[in-house]
């Protein structure tokens, strides 16, 4: 049997602060620190405690080549083996010994076959939420109380270079653009009752996600034109969709597809269950849960990193992809006389559950939604005023 690191492997040196209550009773210090060794392995999707030694031993073992396990063996000990294998930071080949490791093995091929950037998909995989209720379970300081304990913040305009020589420019001359960019705004309030047509959903959609022209540029290289710019023009961003009011269309999780501008049902929901799935979905922030309908962008990754493989701005680019989508998404509503929203602040694996995504695939970035406002403000929200 042959065995070899996992695909990416990050280690941190992790420091942990309590008190040294006898240095405390005797006048001493009284902070104390511990410090531990972190695996953080993104096809495992799990933080993993390590001592010095099995961190010595991962250094000694490739993650590309195959090694014999006898060979490993003999230069670390066969119990450093074994326990690292059973952590599933080393993986085996599966061969005619038997394996003890093969969902680690099957997850970290899933991995390299998506061509990540190791700290892109490190990054990725351990900022997402499971279970977070921003509202509950985070404090956000009104602007008063971040006055009151950090000072005032940094000035909202700077000057660079030359200001005494600034030139300065003519007004901004009215355009057609100007109703739809002055009118958007972040929608806080959305009326509990009110359904979103579905001539709008159905723009919303097309607009924002839909192909508006496609061409064949080589042999099996369909190349799209969407109404916002993509990295390479490869549009990875796909849309789900949670609906909960739309004539027409019963509640329930749909994923968008853009070639045929069509809803495709993948699970139906009672309305009470598609609510609690909406407020998880943004992580308890009651100002958007009364939306009647949720878009999560999740990036198909391999799409964007067939051409960008291992690249430093792959990453970035899936990031840019989504805000230029939700961008567009906003300027539909306010056309359609809605507000909207866009939030990261979102429980990436409660999304990832309900449309059966895999996190090393399909990469949710965000949420967007829009709907009918509310007849009040019970949520400040910040409007345009002419």
């Amino acid at each position: 049997m042959k065995i070899r690191r996992c695909a990416v492997l990050f280690i941190e040196p992790r420091e942990d602060l309590g008190i040294d209550w006898a240095a405390l009773f005797s006048g001493e210090g009284a902070l104390s620190a511990s410090l531990r060794w972190v695996a953080l392995a993104p096809h495992l999707d799990r933080e993993t405690t390590i001592d010095a030694a099995q961190v010595a031993a991962l250094g000694a073992i490739g993650q590309t080549a195959w090694t014999e396990r006898s060979d490993a063996e003999r230069q670390l000990g066969a119990a450093m083996v074994e326990g690292l294998l059973g952590l599933g930071l080393l993986l085996d080949d599966g061969g005619d010994d038997g394996s003890n490791n093969m969902a680690a093995r099957e997850r970290d091929a899933v991995l390299r076959a998506q061509h990540w950037r190791p700290l892109s998909a490190a990054a990725h995989m351990f900022s997402r939420w499971d279970g977070m209720q921003v509202d509950k379970g985070m404090h956000f300081p009104s602007f008063e109380e971040l006055v009151q304990s950090y000072g005032a913040p940094p000035e909202p305009a700077i000057e660079r270079g030359d200001s005494a020589h600034a030139i300065a420019l003519p007004p901004a001359q009215p355009g057609p653009l100007d109703a739809q960019l002055l009118r958007r705004y972040t929608g806080r309030n959305y009326d509990p009752d009110a359904p979103l047509p579905p001539e709008v959903l159905a723009r919303l959609l097309q607009r924002t996600f839909g192909v508006q022209f496609q061409s064949m540029v080589a042999q099996e290289a369909l190349v799209f034109k969407k109404t916002s710019p993509s990295a390479g023009g490869l549009h990875p961003t796909e849309a789900y969709v949670l609906v909960r009011r739309v004539p027409g269309v019963a509640p329930g999780l749909y994923h968008y597809h853009s070639l045929k501008h069509a809803l495709e049902p993948m699970a139906a929901l009672e309305p009470a269950a598609a609510s609690e799935l909406a407020r998880q979905f943004v992580a308890d922030q009651h100002w958007f849960v009364d939306a009647p309908v949720m878009v999560a962008m999740a990036a198909r990754v391999a799409r964007n990193f067939w051409k960008y493989r291992n690249h430093a701005k792959a990453h970035r680019a899936l990031m840019l992809d989504a805000g230029h989508l939700s961008q567009t998404f906003y300027l539909l509503a306010a056309e359609a006389g809605m507000p909207a929203f866009v939030t990261a602040a979102v429980n990436e694996k409660v999304i990832e559950r309900a449309f059966g995504l895999d996190p090393l695939s399909d990469a949710v970035v965000a949420v967007c939604g829009c709907g009918v406002a509310a007849a009040g403000q019970a949520t400040l929200e910040l409007r345009y005023e002419a």
